[in-house]
């Protein structure tokens, strides 16, 4: 499926980020002047991650098969890394290829990962069922909603029965002053206001997935919602993260029926 214009206009926004500033952009530091962060506390942010998203979803009692990983919208490789520390190979994916040559500079992974340029509006380019835990940090909501829920259901369809969704996601703005603005204000005004007054690189396209909506689009999938937790409030947006648990495979059978 060709790129549309709306996720054509996004990727150019990303392919500027990850020419002026990949390590902080992939972090969400987007309106950050200065010199980009060092690849060392870049790379030590993500093992942090991940070693606690591991550690969490034992203490969930959610099993984990450590055999292969998709970090989805893998920006310059920062969950990517540390993913190949645990699994038997990791495959990032990136629309813009200025974050995946950051990416393969700081690949880490002795031969575990695989980079993938993809512009499509899907994941066509993977097979169904092929991985055991995907990532998605931090990345359906730079979106359009509709562009989100459909890259949603393709992470599920390629995460194998049984499996494990990592969710990153804002599930509301910061407050009902900012709510009512993010809603009501044209994408070209926001994009004015981001890039010259702001003085971000590209500009940044925001929207929320609020988790009750998360939780029936992903039951519509054959997964439940297995756990939610806030990861804070910046100044204009509320995170959280979310594990999503693919069912296995009689169960996710009996729920197609």
């Amino acid at each position: 499926m060709a790129e549309s214009a709306e996720l054509a206009e996004i990727r150019r926004d990303w392919e500027a980020l990850g020419r002026e500033a990949p390590l902080r952009a992939s972090l969400g530091e987007f309106g950050r002047r200065g010199p980009d962060l060092r690849d060392a506390e870049f790379l030590a942010a993500g093992r942090a991650q991940i070693d606690g998203d591991l550690e969490r979803l034992r203490g969930l009692g959610v099993a984990v098969r450590y055999g292969g990983a998709l970090d989805f919208g893998c920006g310059a490789g920062r969950l990517t890394n540390a993913l190949a520390e645990h699994f038997d190979e990791v495959v990032g994916v990136d629309a813009a290829a200025s974050m995946l040559a950051e990416a393969e500079r700081l690949d880490r992974g002795i031969g575990r990962i695989r980079y993938l340029h993809n512009t499509a509006p899907d994941l066509a380019l993977l097979p169904d069922d092929r991985f055991d835990l995907v990532c998605a940090d931090r990345v359906l909501q730079h979106l359009t909603p509709g562009q989100a829920r459909g890259y949603l259901a393709e992470l599920l369809r390629v995460l194998r029965p049984g499996g494990v969704l990592l969710l990153g996601a804002p599930d509301r703005a910061a407050g009902p002053i900012l709510e009512a603005l993010s809603a009501a204000a044209p994408h070209r005004a926001v994009r004015f206001v981001q890039r010259r007054l702001l003085g971000y690189p590209a500009p940044i396209r925001m929207h929320p997935l609020p988790s009750r909506e998360l939780a029936d689009l992903v039951r519509a999938r054959g997964a439940r919602l297995a756990d939610s937790t806030s990861a804070g409030s910046g100044v204009l947006w509320h995170h959280m993260r979310h594990v999503v648990a693919k069912a296995p495979h009689r169960e996710h059978a009996a729920a197609r029926l």
